[in-house]
């Protein structure tokens, strides 16, 4: 069974090779890794939840295990699937990318005693059907705006579709819709 992990190790490790491609398809140079990404990401949905769990706004605390660990794994199908850019999504029923991520998913985690439970919270991410699935996803879309952010000011233009859909986006909690709003003023400073 510990033999069988390898094969989990040695395909994760493919996400540092993997590039965001909406970045890249909007000629950023040297666009970020899935990997890169991801970290950040990790790194967002932790200071997130701690400050959301230390302000007592929150009736029930979120669990920092399964925050981290959603966030940690929720663009592990990318392994198989890479990064598919809004314009390909947009093309491939909801449905059929749903359940190829979820196979990938599934057998990417499968040598793990926990997979069922790790396969569970990565589902909560997808489906932003618990409060630390939902924080993640904001996660997410807030790291991909600090990147956002960084890349304008390396001096890369034509990022304002970002901003824009980013505008119409609704957030699940306030602090990041607040840290959202500090990021734009950053932009404009």
């Amino acid at each position: 069974m510990s033999l069988d992990a390898i094969g989990l190790f040695l395909e994760a490790t493919t996400l540092k090779r993997i590039p965001r491609m909406g970045w890249a398809m909007r000629g950023v140079p040297h666009v970020e890794s899935v990997a890169e990404h991801s970290h950040a990401m990790t790194i967002v949905a932790l200071a997130l939840a701690d400050l959301l769990n230390a302000s007592g706004t929150l009736t029930i605390p979120l669990n920092l295990e399964k925050v981290l660990t959603i966030a940690t794994l929720h663009d592990l199908a990318e392994a198989r699937l890479t990064d598919l850019p809004a314009s390909a999504q947009r093309l491939i029923p909801d449905a059929i990318k749903s359940q190829a991520e979820e196979t990938a998913i599934r057998d990417l985690l499968g040598p793990l005693p926990s997979a069922k439970r790790l396969v569970g919270w990565w589902h909560e991410f997808e489906d932003e059907s618990t409060p630390e699935g939902r924080l993640v996803r904001d996660a997410d879309k807030l790291e991909m705006m600090v990147q956002c952010l960084r890349y304008e000011q390396a001096g890369v233009r034509s990022l304002d579709e970002f901003w824009s859909a980013m505008g119409r986006h609704s957030w699940h909690y306030s602090i990041s819709a607040d840290m959202y709003a500090r990021l734009k003023a950053l932009r404009t400073s």
